[in-house]
């Protein structure tokens, strides 16, 4: 049995850096160079061949233009290479934007105008889907093929081979010296406006939010972390792969969840921790036991929330024994989370976090609309305190102020405390409805809905899934004669990404208004006939 290191062990088993991305990259590179850090399918990476991948990468953005603070994008499924352009982006001080590539084309067509990508990466079977839509924007966006970086490679020395013919001119080998304090990376996150805004986080948010990581799952270098979830999620990108780097640990990369393949995949890959959400956990808990491989070696898991069946069928029926439930957002990642060591609570996101040579760095605190602050036991909104809040919301000055309230950052969701300071959710102030693990605008898809011929209003609310988290339900009313729910679903298939489309569907002849003439959604969401009254689409 390896030796098993503390967390603060792990970190001081490397040299010391300088908060950015590439300064901690090539402080495990010089203890670990030839260790695992990345597997994708049958490609494996070591930690200097993708240290030298991300120069050559690096090399090749600058070729193509790309300076500091600018943007470079990338859509497509999960693969290795989008650590290859994480990487080569750090070096140069650009801004990686990891984009969802099952986007509609008029959702994708905005985030690509929010974004201003100077270079846009994507599977070669849909770079003219992405170059119409960057035309049709009138953007300057020069837009690659993923298989000009060797995706269809055999090895990781495939990828080198082609980014070295790739790169015109003798590569540099070295990156600016970029300061903890450059963005790094921007998520997509739907707001209440109804538009996606961008998370710009920088170098150091990101390096101690990895290393904070470290801590919470007492990540050790011979860990291998599996990641099921997209890299446009601050899920996959901060926790896992960053979590991966580091702890001096290797990524396991699924292009997306399989759950009939999930446990061949994590016995294959000898994965020994993965991320999970709600709708993941809930679904392996449900799939018949012939899939279950007993040959695997995971026995940890982070995410949230945990419900009591699987915490029931995990440690007893896949004998993976460590559980650890937190709360994050795209805005203050890791901000809280069940301790490894100490004592855990089952439907509590646990305690504020920590890191681990800076101890305690997250203050949180509940309060009530007046802004008063609530002691233990009462449900009032959290706001927090971490220095790895993000930096900015992209291009929108006016709602990066308006989420900060005395310095803290206002989650928009309600929770308790207990005695023993642990934290609670109890339910999301805001309208944003959490289907399979995405965040769903209902403002988004009221404003989708309420533009269809035949919808005089329109409002959309979440209810209760089968499998955890939320299910859409529409409430309309008509202008007339009312089409047939299947139109309406068509209506917002062209406009949506599929899990946007609601699932239920009931008319209604007014809907309830605030004072202020507002849609009162939290009226809708206690009337509980809605849902015994709706239509079912799946049925």
């Amino acid at each position: 049995m390896s030796l098993v290191l503390t967390p603060v062990e792990v970190l001081a088993g490397y040299p010391p850096h300088d908060d950015s991305l590439t300064g901690l990259l090539a402080s495990r590179v010089a203890v670990r160079p030839d260790a695992p850090v990345l597997v994708f399918g049958s490609r494996h990476w070591c930690y200097h061949a993708l240290a030298r991948a991300a120069e050559l990468c690096a090399d090749l953005l600058a070729a193509a233009g790309i300076r500091t603070g600018d943007a470079v994008a990338c859509c497509a499924p999960n693969s290795d290479l989008h650590v290859v352009i994480l990487l080569a982006c750090a070096r140069l001080g650009a801004l990686f934007a990891p984009l969802n590539s099952a986007l509609t084309d008029g959702e994708l067509s905005y985030v690509l105008g929010h974004t201003r990508a100077q270079v846009l990466f994507s599977r070669e079977a849909a770079c003219a889907r992405v170059s119409g839509l960057c035309v049709s924007l009138e953007l300057d966006t020069r837009v690659l093929a993923l298989e000009t970086l060797g995706l269809a490679g055999a090895g990781a020395e495939d990828v080198l081979a082609a980014l070295v013919m790739a790169v015109s001119g003798t590569p540099s080998g070295q990156g600016p010296n970029v300061p903890r304090d450059t963005p790094l990376v921007v998520v997509y996150t739907s707001g209440t406006t109804g538009f996606p805004k961008g998370v710009v986080h920088t170098h150091g948010n990101y390096v101690w939010a990895a290393e904070a990581f470290v801590e919470r799952m007492h990540l050790q270098p011979s860990d291998r972390l599996m990641t099921v979830l997209p890299f446009f999620h601050i899920n996959a990108l901060f926790y896992s792969l960053g979590g991966a780097l580091a702890a001096g640990g290797c990524l396991i990369v699924s292009e997306a969840f399989s759950a009939s393949r999930f446990w061949a995949e994590a016995a294959a890959s000898g994965a020994t921790q993965f991320n999970t959400l709600a709708a993941v956990g809930n679904i392996l808990v449900k799939r018949p036991r012939q899939e279950y491989n007993p040959n695997h070696v995971l026995s940890k898991v982070y995410g949230g929330p945990i419900s009591q069946e699987v915490a029931d069928v995990f440690p007893a029926e896949f004998h993976v024994p460590d559980l650890i439930e937190g709360y994050g957002m795209s805005e203050i990642p890791g901000a809280c989370n069940n301790p490894y060591i100490g004592m855990r609570k089952l439907g509590s996101i646990g305690l504020p976090a920590r890191h681990p040579t800076r101890g305690a760095f997250v203050e949180m605190r509940v309060v009530d609309d007046a802004g008063k602050v609530l002691g233990p036991h009462t449900v009032g909104e959290l706001e927090v305190k971490t220095p790895i809040v993000f930096k900015e919301y992209l291009h929108d000055p006016v709602q990066t102020r308006a989420a900060f309230h005395e310095g803290w950052f206002v989650t928009g969701d309600l929770v308790r405390y207990d005695e023993d300071g642990y934290y609670y959710f109890v339910a999301r102030k805001k309208d944003i409805i959490r289907v399979r693990g995405e965040n769903v605008a209902g403002a988004e898809l009221d404003r989708v809905l309420g533009a269809h011929p035949a919808v005089a209003e329109a409002a959309t609310i979440g209810v209760a899934a089968e499998l955890g988290d939320e299910e859409i339900l529409a409430v309309l009313v008509s202008r007339g004669a009312a089409p047939s729910f299947q139109e309406l679903a068509d209506w917002c298939r062209v406009q949506l990404a599929a899990i946007k489309v609601p699932r239920y569907w009931v008319w209604v002849d007014t809907l309830p208004l605030t004072p202020t003439a507002r849609v009162a959604k939290h009226i809708l969401k206690k009337d509980t006939t809605l849902a015994t009254r709706a239509f079912d689409l799946k049925a």
